[in-house]
């Protein structure tokens, strides 16, 4: 029977089969857990995401906000300062010597009114932006909490059904790392890229009625032999699939 040296220790075709056979079953209890957990840890990282999002759009909107109520005090400041040299000039209006400078200061009053008026104009545009924008923000607070109310029960659905699982998982994890330990790197890189390529996760199956456990196709009586013997790894020439006796597969188990 052909032997190969893997991490300085031989090892027979058999005992790799076994071993395969052993990592198969491990995974496929892994795949099971992954399974229950679902769309779970996939749907938390997204409602985090979205949460993440609103809160950038929320401090956005309320910086604009108070940008925008910023912009109102300084017009009302400059209300008032228009407002003081409106009175400054009527005042002097009371003193002037003749008709050319009561004009002059007639001009400065109604400048400072038109002034009055483009500003008070300005308000008017700034309050209907921030109130606009308070009304976005209210819209976004209640999506806000609908979604943290959301992540809330993914989070404890997800953290329940990990806590049913974590110890065995770990198990099977710890159990996963020794097995593969045994398995050469070549023949470990075959048996990944089986199982990504696999529908539902199988890289080694067993024959079932003479036919692949994979894809169900028969199997020739004297391949099955050739299974049987364990002196070589043999793939179904349908699905390519590593293919094993029901013996082995058993022994997996244990």
């Amino acid at each position: 029977m052909e032997r190969v040296r893997t991490h300085d220790t031989e090892i027979s075709v058999e005992d790799r089969l076994r071993a395969l056979s052993s990592l198969q079953l491990v995974d496929s209890e892994i795949d099971k857990i992954k399974t229950l957990r679902g769309e779970l840890p996939l749907e938390v990282q997204d409602l985090e995401d979205e949460i993440a999002g609103l809160e950038t759009r929320l401090g956005n909107l309320r910086d604009e906000v108070v940008v925008l109520e910023k912009s109102v005090q300084k017009k009302n400041i400059e209300i008032s300062e228009a407002e003081a040299l409106i009175k400054k000039y009527e005042d002097q209006q009371k003193n002037v010597r003749n008709n050319r400078e009561f004009d002059s200061l007639s001009k400065e009053i109604e400048f400072q009114n038109l002034e009055i008026e483009l500003f008070n104009k300005k308000i008017r545009e700034f309050n209907v932006q921030a109130e606009e924008k308070r009304k976005v923000i209210s819209e976004s607070e209640e999506a806000l909490a609908e979604r943290q109310g959301d992540l809330e029960n993914k989070r404890s659905d997800l953290d329940e059904i990990i806590s049913d699982t974590q110890k065995e998982e770990e198990i099977l994890l710890k159990k996963h790392e020794e097995v593969q330990a045994v398995i050469e790197e070549r023949l470990l890189t075959a048996y990944r890229r089986i199982r990504a390529n696999a529908r539902n996760g199988l890289a080694v199956v067993p024959v079932q009625r003479d036919a692949c456990g994979g894809c169900f196709n028969q199997i020739p009586p004297q391949r099955q032999l050739d299974i049987r013997s364990r002196k070589k790894i043999i793939v179904c020439e349908y699905c390519g699939r590593i293919l094993v006796d029901d013996e082995i597969l058993e022994q997996g188990k244990e």
